[in-house]
């Protein structure tokens, strides 16, 4: 009766941790450092997330966030997308990953210790009569700015290179579908802990030194601070990288090539493809397109939201300590609250299907979407409500726009990011790689830049300011929120089909 009792107690706490950490204890080798992969990879992608927002927007307006997305993101997308294609020919995954890991880190270390100090004799002056009207004068001005604006480019593609590809490419490879619905949402979960530290940690950083000779003193030595904890993170990320690939990938039970090559769909391709052959194979596939609308239709709804929200922060916040302090407690709820959705996302991925998984995020991005520009357009109309509490209309759009953005990112994280990345796991080597290449580096541009392309031609046509078009704003985004979860039901047949 007593054995009887213990193997009850047991079998309990094994549910227990089945549903919280259903990791193998044989498999921590492998799981534990791709975790710390993607806490450092998330770390540095929140740093600059708010550190590009706080420089461009402080210093050149809002306004240029969608002109810079569309002038300078995007071109340097395509531009990426054709060489990463070139150099998978001629270089192994493992190499790849180490070039563009140094090249970014090497443009962030020159960038603290050279190009933002000397940011005023860089400065190129355009100006000219055909300056001040006509579309020319916005890219002129990403030419002038050069300096502000190339940090906005590449902390952007840190995202999508170094985390949607190389990250998540490396991962697919090693990670059969049967183990990637138990690791991925707790891969997302741990690499909260990059999240919630970067919060912390650019808020204490901004905090620490507001008290310096001048404002732009302060930022400076902020910046310095904040770009010399990217730098740890980077050489951190190659020593993991490095390592995993001579003690992990070198166990059978950790990586087994021959496993990985037979769940892939279709014939092996014993040579690799022309650059030409390449996009032919990439953009004839039907999977492919399905999951770029998904990619397309996020990037463009989220870019939407945010246009009306960084702009209202610029409002609110007008000193880069302020704003880049505000952004850290951003980040930090953010982290809390994508832990909290990462908990609830790793069981709803193991007992619902993959369309029930993917489907909720665009539901929590259209649903916040939609309070939010309601506050936001009628903003001074509701500020009576609120006026007993001594908040402005302006304070309540900063606020409605924070909490619509940590929730809608939480979900994303924890449900858009793992199902996406599982429906990568089927496809042959060529799609893992270019396709992959080919949607989260540039079709996640196209999003991006998609809604920045809708607010760069509104502004310019019209005049107004984004405040005043927050209701066009609204129309478009309702539309691209159907598209996106038409695209989520295709993408579920597809991956039904090819999963068996």
């Amino acid at each position: 009766m007593e054995k009887s009792s213990d193997s009850i107690i047991v079998s309990k706490v094994r549910r227990i941790k089945d549903a919280v950490f259903p990791i193998e204890s044989w498999e921590l080798k492998k799981f534990l450092p791709l975790a710390f992969m993607m806490m450092l990879t998330i770390y540095v992608y929140s740093v600059l997330r708010s550190t590009k927002d706080t420089i461009l927007i402080n210093d050149l307006g809002a306004e240029m966030i969608s002109t810079v997305k569309l002038f300078g993101v995007l071109p340097f997308a395509v531009i990426f997308l054709f060489a990463y294609t070139k150099i998978c020919n001629l270089l192994s995954r493992e190499n790849v990953f180490y070039l563009f890991t140094i090249i970014f880190g090497v443009f962030f270390l020159s960038y603290a210790l050279y190009l933002y100090p000397n940011k005023a004799s860089l400065h190129i002056d355009l100006r000219s009569d055909s300056y001040e009207s006509g579309l020319i004068r916005y890219p002129l001005k990403i030419a002038e700015d050069w300096v502000i604006c190339s940090f906005y480019i590449l902390s952007e593609l840190w995202g999508s290179i170094m985390l949607s590809l190389l990250f998540w490419q490396f991962t697919n490879f090693i990670t059969p579908v049967n183990q990637a619905k138990r690791f991925y949402s707790l891969l997302g979960l741990l690499g909260q802990v990059g999240l919630i530290a970067a919060g912390v940690l650019t808020a204490f950083i901004s905090n620490s030194f507001r008290d310096a000779a001048s404002p732009e003193a302060a930022w400076q030595t902020s910046l310095d601070y904040i770009l010399l904890t990217v730098m740890i993170s980077v050489v951190l990320l190659i020593g993991t990288y490095w390592w995993m690939n001579r003690y992990v990938l070198t166990d059978k039970r950790h990586y087994d090539p021959e496993l990985m090559q037979s769940s892939a769909s279709g014939k092996k391709k014993k040579e690799k493809l022309s650059l030409v052959e390449s996009f032919k194979y990439i953009f004839s596939s039907k999977y492919i397109g399905c999951i770029a609308i998904l990619v397309i239709g996020y990037g463009i709804g989220i870019n939407l939201v945010e246009g009306a929200w960084k702009s209202a922060l610029r409002i609110q916040f007008p000193m880069k300590n302020d704003y880049s302090q505000y952004m850290g407690h951003y980040l930090t709820w953010l982290g809390i609250c994508t832990v909290i959705s990462m908990v609830v996302g790793v069981n709803v991925l193991r007992r619902f299907s993959w369309y029930t998984a993917a489907i909720l995020t665009p539901l929590m991005l259209g649903i916040t979407g939609a309070i939010f520009f309601a506050v936001f357009i009628f903003r001074v109309d509701v500020e009576p409500l609120f006026s007993g509490l001594g908040l402005s209309a302006l304070f309540i759009a900063v606020t409605f726009g924070t909490v619509q953005n940590v929730l809608s990112k939480a979900v994303k994280y924890s449900l858009f990011d793992p199902t996406k990345e599982m429906a990568y796991i089927p496809l042959d080597d060529e799609l893992k790689t270019k396709g992959k290449a080919a949607v989260d580096v540039v079709g996640a541009r196209l999003g991006k830049s998609g809604g920045a392309f809708i607010q760069f031609m509104l502004i310019w046509a019209t005049g107004l300011s984004i405040n005043d078009l927050a209701g066009f704003f609204f129309a478009i985004f309702s539309v691209i929120i159907f598209a996106w979860m038409f695209g989520v039901r295709e993408l579920s047949k597809e991956f039904e089909k090819i999963k068996k």
